[in-house]
């Protein structure tokens, strides 16, 4: 009897002892036992003490959002009821010199020594915020890869102007190569570039520049910025359900700024009042923007010669840069993955010249991911017809991942595969 009493004692002193507290979430890399992982970053926009959570399938949120997927114990994660391990990164800050500018970056590499890990310089696309200390980077070091980031020139820790001007980028590019390679010497094998949006322009130039030994995009574009102008034109007509008129407008629209452009706006006046005529009294003319198009279309002329190059002409950008020349130069294994339904930069004619070069003999790898917008985002549709990312689309990051580490064996999530493997071996 006194046996019993004890026994229900300790039972009632277990059940209302306190269950163990959740303690806020601390920025790092978790790791499951099977390879699964999550990022948890601060950022700016996610009040503190939450963090931006970013899963290898590509779910994202706050870690202050109720209904986040994991909860924080100690040092611990826990995921569906496993408990995830934080990644010890060995981070190395660094400087170093491209055309006269001093740069920053930093190399995330993972815990153990592997002298043919791979080695990747991350690539930045337009933003100008910084990548040091954010998810991308980390995510691919989650996955086994040695990862160099830097701010770009003008941005965070990096002197100099910020710039668009792609053969200026694609040098600090391949000056951030050349300081990796000598910095992890002995603990890498392959060496090489990724570049997401922008970064698809830059990488496979800088690639021509030092050796590489492979180059993945995202998102990016195998066309000129007067060409992608042009098509987010056509794209957004099409999307309102207009027809071939439009379509036609729409690329005068473009032929004359491409003009004003190409001339520091000298030019192309008598060809854009030509098409606004053309345009007058079609409604849809007030909403189309394209890249730079649709907000010219709305200026005066007087506006456009007073302060047009100042306005749209101050980052050196190259406006009919000759994309896929760059790429009929490289014999680097080359991977692209394209989102399906890019609104920001189409792929029609990216997809098209990638096939012919695969076609041509070239090494390139192409995936397409279904339904996913810019920046491989999966979305929701709102009412007045914009979208709203939801999550990164399932497959993008492991891709990414195990091509670069020369193990691309798929799937990956609902990505089209639309060319033979080229993963560097």
């Amino acid at each position: 009897m006194k046996r019993l009493a004890t026994t229900l004692a300790l039972l009632v002193a277990l059940l209302s002892a306190p269950a163990i507290a959740q303690t806020a979430c601390q920025p790092g890399t978790y790791a499951a036992t099977d390879g699964d992982f999550v990022v948890l970053v601060p950022l700016p926009s996610i009040p503190a003490p939450g963090l931006r959570y970013l899963f290898r399938d590509g779910r994202r949120g706050a870690t202050s959002d109720a209904a986040a997927p994991l909860a924080c114990y100690g040092d611990d994660v826990t995921v569906g009821g496993e408990s995830w391990k934080r990644i010890a990164f060995r981070e190395t800050p660094t400087t170093f010199d491209s055309v006269g500018t001093k740069m920053s970056g930093v190399l995330i590499e993972p815990p153990t020594v592997d002298p043919k890990r791979p080695l990747v310089v991350m690539v930045h696309g337009s933003e100008r915020t910084s990548p040091i200390g954010g998810v991308y980077g980390y995510a691919m070091a989650a996955q086994g890869v040695s990862v160099f980031v830097y701010d770009k020139r003008g941005t965070g820790g990096s002197e100099g102007e910020y710039t668009q001007n792609f053969e200026l980028l694609a040098a600090d590019a391949a000056h951030a190569l050349d300081q990796v390679r000598a910095m992890a010497q002995g603990r890498f094998g392959r060496a090489g570039f990724f570049g997401g949006s922008q970064g698809g322009w830059v990488a496979p130039r800088a690639a021509t520049l030092t050796k590489a030994d492979f180059v993945a995009v995202g998102f990016g574009l195998v066309a000129s910025p007067i060409e992608e102008d042009r098509e987010q034109l056509v794209s957004e007509v099409r999307a309102a359900g207009l027809g071939d008129d439009a379509v036609q407008l729409v690329n005068r629209l473009s032929a004359a700024t491409s003009k004003l452009l190409l001339s520091n706006f000298a030019a192309g006046y008598d060809e854009l009042d030509a098409v606004r005529r053309d345009m007058a009294g079609k409604p849809w003319t007030a909403t189309i923007a394209g890249e730079h198009s649709g907000a010219i279309l709305r200026m005066s002329n007087d506006e456009l010669r007073r302060v047009g190059r100042a306005r749209f002409d101050n980052l050196e950008l190259i406006w009919d840069y000759d994309a896929l020349g760059a790429l009929k130069k490289l014999d680097t294994p080359l991977l692209w993955v394209l989102a399906g339904e890019d609104r920001e930069a189409p792929i029609e004619t990216t997809r098209g010249a990638l096939l012919g070069l695969a076609k041509d003999g070239k090494p390139v790898d192409v995936y397409l991911f279904p339904d996913t917008d810019h920046g491989m985002f999966e979305y929701r549709t709102n009412a007045d017809g914009s979208r709203s990312g939801t999550r990164i689309t399932d497959g993008y990051l492991k891709l990414l991942g195990d091509w670069i580490k020369g193990a691309a064996r798929g799937p990956y999530g609902r990505a089209g595969h639309l060319t033979k493997s080229v993963s560097p071996r």
